[in-house]
């Protein structure tokens, strides 16, 4: 049904993002070309909302489009190696200060107020200090890297002290060593670190890009680490995309559920991103979050709510509740992101040694995917398993669809006693078999 609000539809359905995420650690990763663009004060008023709604905050933020435009004016040509730049005293001097510039903005945006904004008044506490421990690279190639580091730990004890207190807390691009020096690091680098250590459920990363794309353009909406990592081998060595790649990567493998990768040129990615079931941007999971599996009992629901719309066009035969109970082992259903949006069923004759594909459903926003031969496909691989010769299936709606994946038309003798019993010559249902030798 149309409304006169279009916001109060996404509101619903964003509602079991917001009752997710409550309670939630998010690490989310600023790069400097976002606050250098102007983007800075969206993000604020986006990362108030998300505190608002219970979200744990660490925001790490980047700097190195402020640096490099101040030691241009400074007529300071730094020296690089292997992507970074040798953080000497003068250049380290730069990094201190404009850190400290760009977090003392932040912690004013994010204070109480934020006047002309729908967040006037919201009260927050917002936390920085020494959470970061780093040592220096060191030298590498003949080239001393003086104040450039890496990072050697996070202190995750004392920023879950503070998360637990309410507090956002903001980490710049800088580590402490145990003797009181300080090293510029790379902010992605610290957003992993972090990320990692407080076991967090999501690392952040908004830069220049939208997220990762194949080679006809098309946007990957998922991957793997072990998918993801041709992508960070070619990529520029140092590159923005190499740092999130690389941090993504690592995130995933060492605990963290989800990284994003979003575009902050992107004014509706964050949002867009955790209250979305599809998202906007790349996400890298060490897990995916769309499966296929077997059906459980738990899954009687989800299965109901898919198949009640086909079921009312008359594709599909009405089932009960207490029938998909009796049946679930034979259902294969397909899951994302807490949501059936695919099911089939074998149901086996074993008199026959044939069985019958039933029930194969995919969910009308989520078509056009190959979800239906994905279950078509594993219903193939379970029939063969069991020893089944042939497959047969009844549909008034989608023959074509059989045609072009094996199967061809029979007639009512084709099919197993039992099942010739129950045919339905009302429906008159046409007949496909397809054998699996």
């Amino acid at each position: 049904m149309d409304t006169r609000f279009p916001f109060v539809d996404w509101f619903r359905n964003s509602s079991p993002y917001i009752n997710a995420h409550h309670g939630r650690t998010f690490v989310i990763l600023i790069e400097g070309e976002a606050m250098a663009s102007g983007r800075g004060e969206q993000l604020v008023q986006d990362l108030t909302l998300l505190h608002t709604l219970g979200v744990r905050l660490v925001v790490v933020f980047g700097i190195r489009p402020q640096v490099r435009r101040a030691l241009d004016e400074a007529g300071i040509v730094p020296q690089h190696h292997q992507g970074r730049w040798v953080a000497d005293e003068t250049i380290m001097a730069w990094v201190e200060r404009i850190a400290a510039e760009q977090r003392l903005w932040l912690e004013a945006r994010l204070s109480p107020g934020l006047p002309n904004t729908p967040l006037h008044g919201i009260e927050m506490t917002v936390v920085s200090g020494n959470l970061v421990m780093a040592k220096p690279l060191g030298v590498r190639d003949g080239i001393d890297f003086d104040h450039s580091g890496e990072v050697r730990r996070v202190r995750a004890q004392a920023i879950e002290g503070l998360l637990e207190g309410g507090s956002l807390v903001v980490l710049p691009p800088l580590g402490f060593s145990s003797i009181g020096e300080v090293f510029d690091l790379d902010a992605a680098e610290v957003a992993c670190h972090a990320a990692t250590a407080l076991g967090a459920d999501k690392l952040i990363l908004l830069g220049e890009s939208c997220g990762l794309f194949d080679r006809s353009g098309q946007l990957q909406r998922q991957l793997t680490p072990d998918e993801a990592e041709p992508l960070f081998q070619q990529a520029a060595p140092s590159s923005e995309l190499a740092r999130h790649l690389g941090a993504a990567c690592a995130a995933a493998r060492h605990g963290v559920a989800r990284t994003h990768l979003l575009s902050w040129h992107d004014h509706d990615a964050l949002l867009g991103e955790l209250f979305t079931r599809d998202g906007v941007g790349t996400m890298i999971t060490e897990h995916r979050y769309e499966q296929l599996r077997n059906a459980e009992l738990g899954d009687i629901g989800g299965l109901l709510e898919l198949l009640e719309p086909l079921e009312r066009r008359g594709m599909l035969v009405p089932r009960s509740r207490e029938r998909l109970e009796y049946e679930i082992d034979d259902y294969l259903v397909i899951e994302r992101d807490g949501m059936i949006i695919g099911c089939a069923a074998l149901h086996t004759f074993d008199e026959a040694a044939m069985g019958e594909l039933a029930c194969v459903a995919v969910h009308d926003d989520y078509r056009g995917g190959a979800r239906g031969a994905l279950l078509l496909a594993e219903i193939e691989r379970r029939a063969r398993r069991l020893g089944l010769s042939a497959l047969f299936a009844l549909t008034t709606h989608t023959t074509h669809w059989f045609f072009e994946h094996g199967f061809r038309l029979a007639d009512i003798e084709a099919l197993p006693p039992l099942r010739r019993d129950t045919y339905n010559h009302a429906r008159k249902s046409k007949i496909l078999v397809k054998p699996l030798a």
